[in-house]
């Protein structure tokens, strides 16, 4: 794995400043001040919410507070989505902070996943791995790891430190020298415009020819849509990950390795472009 230890870096300690704002409709006992919180991208918001809950909690009657959740202009957030993707999916074109609703009662059954607490996350979190090393490794690593392995990152993410995470998932991102890259590349395209929840096919890094294929041929296979051609200058979509927009040339399999949320997953947004 080419040791690109600055941009991991970048990744890990992304943030977002957000402002929490308790819905009009919900009953206080007294006004509730906004609650302004800088969230890790990398994280999952039923993660990193407690003081968000607290702080809310201290103006609600006892009885009115069921389970919290979290809506953006009327769409709720779906917790299993890691922050930096919900930010690029639904806000990426507004300015800062962003301003995140947050919801004590009238739990939208239909939209969102309850998430009774944090071991749910966990054993989401982990299957998501598990998962991503079945396409990169057969599995082969992840099984190889003992239990105490995989309670470090997930502790590593839980209390965002990098080191204590990146310890473990280095051997995650490694592969035979004989080999260009994993056997397919773990991503999910993601599109507000469509009902699908997002797109993932299998797609290898090197191509027949042996050259790396690259962001620009992932798309063009998986999601032709997304690249479409240039309109008077100005392009319909744009490609998001991580909150920037990589260049199409540039090769899937190191996208994989520097760029991958902690779930090992490339989570990449298509934003289709504001039209005058």
């Amino acid at each position: 794995m080419t040791d690109d230890k600055d941009v991991l870096r970048d990744v890990w300690f992304g943030r977002i400043p957000t402002c929490f704002t308790l819905y009009q409709d919900e009953i206080t006992e007294r006004e509730a001040e906004p609650y302004y919180l800088l969230l890790p991208r990398i994280s999952y918001l039923t993660l990193v919410t407690d003081k968000v809950k607290k702080h809310f909690q201290k103006v609600m009657r006892q009885e009115d507070v069921t389970e919290i959740w979290f809506e953006y202009e009327g769409t709720p957030l779906k917790w299993h989505f890691p922050i930096g993707l919900l930010f690029d999916l639904h806000a990426s074109n507004t300015a800062l902070p962003w301003n995140i609703t947050v919801h004590f009662k009238n739990f939208p059954e239909k939209d969102l996943l309850h998430c009774p607490s944090k071991d749910v996350i966990e054993a989401h979190f982990m299957a998501c791995v598990k998962e991503a090393d079945a396409l990169k490794h057969k599995s082969q690593v992840i099984n190889e790891m003992q239990k105490k392995d995989h309670k470090q990152l997930w502790m590593g993410l839980q209390n965002d430190k990098f080191d204590q995470f990146w310890a473990i998932n280095r051997k995650l991102m490694e592969y035979p020298p004989e080999d260009s890259g994993f056997r397919y590349i773990p991503f999910r395209i993601y599109q507000v415009t469509t009902e699908r929840p997002f797109i993932q096919k299998l797609f290898r890094p090197v191509a027949a020819n042996g050259q790396l294929n690259t962001l620009g041929d992932l798309l063009k296979e998986v999601c032709p849509s997304a690249v479409t051609p240039e309109v008077d200058g100005e392009k319909k979509n744009q490609v998001m990950v991580h909150g920037i927009e990589p260049l199409l040339e540039t090769p899937v399999q190191w996208l994989s390795e520097h760029m991958s949320y902690p779930d090992n997953f490339l989570h990449i947004s298509i934003i289709p472009q504001p039209t005058d």
